[in-house]
């Protein structure tokens, strides 16, 4: 695996060594040893799996302590952009964003760490994202920032590359604005 850092610290891009032939492939997603050496927690309570069609957007999602969640996040079929932004109070890159592929061609993984909101956008129909949680999902604790923040300047249109409408569900519409978001997170 080989284990790719950000000018923003924090998340991590892992690309996984693929072995394939004419019956297919073999890769692991997850190693605890080898995990733990890049300083990626190897503790995961909760697995979760969803399927969206094209042009779906959820986001950008956190919970907050005490039950902060770490995400590693990858994606079985289909496509998307997966995007982080820095809600650490204190950091250099609060309010900075980064984006990914995730793919079932690239078979890419991406570690969320706690004090990062997260979001994707599906490119593709009958998209299977999968992540893993360091925490169990908590619905009191859950909160959100707006994925259209102009504040943000996250390119969503730019990805989905025709005039298609975004799928958005009615509670990532009424999440705050950054400037209004209280981030319990210190950098």
């Amino acid at each position: 695996m080989q284990f790719k850092k950000f000018p923003i610290e924090g998340p991590v891009l892992i690309e996984p060594k693929v072995f394939g032939d004419e019956r297919g492939f073999f890769l692991e997603t997850f190693k605890t040893s080898i995990f733990e050496k890049e300083n990626i927690p190897a503790h995961f309570t909760q697995d979760n799996h969803s399927r969206s069609s094209r042009g779906v957007l959820r986001g950008m999602h956190l919970q907050i302590p005490p039950y902060e969640q770490g995400k590693l996040v990858r994606v079985v079929r289909g496509k998307v952009i997966d995007v982080v932004v820095d809600v650490r109070v204190g950091s250099p890159n609060y309010g900075k964003w980064l984006s990914v592929e995730l793919s079932e061609e690239n078979k890419n993984i991406f570690w969320v760490p706690p004090g990062f909101a997260h979001g994707f956008l599906t490119l593709e129909d009958k998209t299977d994202f999968l992540y893993k949680v360091t925490q169990e999902y908590n619905p009191q604790n859950e909160v959100g920032i707006r994925w259209d923040d102009p504040a943000l300047g996250i390119p969503w249109k730019t990805w989905l590359s025709d005039d298609s409408e975004f799928i958005v569900s009615q509670r990532d519409q009424e999440t705050p604005f950054l400037v209004n978001f209280k981030s319990p997170f210190v950098y």
